[in-house]
């Protein structure tokens, strides 16, 4: 069974920044894809950002170069660095891992909030 712990988030000023951290365990793959996506209230999921067990990354535009992913396999944990956060960044973080084609097996975090104050 796989399991996804997050821990980091909270409020702070725009301008400051946080860091979240998602530990996996489990039977895990080890191709596979760690990402974090957010989530308000009587919204979709969204993606922030994702990157591969080979390091591949990808960002969501309203991030791009605010935002760091970073991962250590070793550990099986990603992370993100989120910097100059503003106030539309405020949205509770959910970190995702996933691998495989056909099925597609998916795991969620527990989720956290980051609450940004102007």
């Amino acid at each position: 069974q796989v399991q996804l712990v997050q821990s980091g988030g909270g409020l702070v000023q725009a301008g400051g920044s946080l860091r979240l951290s998602c530990a996996a365990s489990g039977n895990i793959f080890r191709l596979n894809s760690m990402g974090w996506y957010r989530q308000g209230p009587g919204n979709q999921r969204k993606l922030v950002a994702f990157i591969t067990s080979g390091g591949i990354t990808n960002y969501t535009d309203s991030v791009k170069g605010r935002f760091t992913i970073s991962r250590d396999n070793a550990k099986n944990t990603v992370y993100l660095q989120m910097n100059s956060l503003k106030p539309e960044d405020t949205d509770v973080y959910y970190c995702q891992l996933s691998w495989g084609f056909r099925p597609v097996y998916t795991y969620w975090g527990q989720g956290t909030q980051v609450t940004v104050s102007s």
